[in-house]
């Protein structure tokens, strides 16, 4: 263990969460086409409220603290029981919209008049810019086509969605709800 009094081993949840937050941060940025920078807008204390709102900008924040979580769960990295409890529980609300975001965003950036003409049989435009619509912003080829088509990757996500909720459970246990330090 440590040779400081009140450090605990990370429990084997914690130390899972490496490969499950690496897939989420790639899922998020898969789904909502999040850019490898982002810019936050720090002029006012009410200047979040846009960006807050924005699909992509809730996944990038998300993101980033997928980041951190990774960084949390690697072996020999020390940190505190309450960080690892507070960083999943600010991923919470994200993560429970994320997959009916994606869908809403994928509707949103569809040309549906092309989407009836591909239906009817007529040709319709095959790359994103000739149906109007910028590169990047077409819809993802995993999203359900229709309501009761199943969404795999939606249900994946949902999975490790749960690891989330079960190592900071297990965080909880094996720190007996004391902040303790994780080693």
């Amino acid at each position: 263990m440590s040779d400081e009094p009140d450090a605990i081993a990370k429990p084997d949840e914690l130390l899972a969460l490496h490969d499950v937050t690496t897939e989420m941060f790639a899922t998020l940025q898969r789904w909502f086409s999040v850019p490898e920078t982002v810019s936050l807008d720090l002029s006012a204390v009410d200047a979040a409220v846009l960006e807050m709102g924005d699909p992509v900008m809730v996944a990038a924040m998300a993101m980033r603290k997928l980041q951190a979580l990774h960084l949390l769960a690697t072996p020999g990295v020390r940190t505190t029981t309450d960080m690892v409890v507070t960083i999943v529980q600010d991923l919470q609300r994200a993560l429970i919209q994320a997959p009916a975001m994606r869908l809403k965003l994928a509707a949103e950036r569809t040309d549906w008049d092309a989407e009836f003409a591909m239906l009817e049989g007529s040709d319709s435009p095959s790359k994103p810019e000739e149906s109007g619509h910028p590169a990047g912003h077409a819809i993802s080829h995993e999203a359900p086509r229709f309501n009761d088509d199943p969404d795999a990757e939606a249900d994946q996500f949902m999975v490790l969605h749960e690891k989330l909720i079960k190592a900071a459970e297990a965080v909880i246990i094996a720190s007996e709800g004391e902040i303790r330090y994780l080693l």
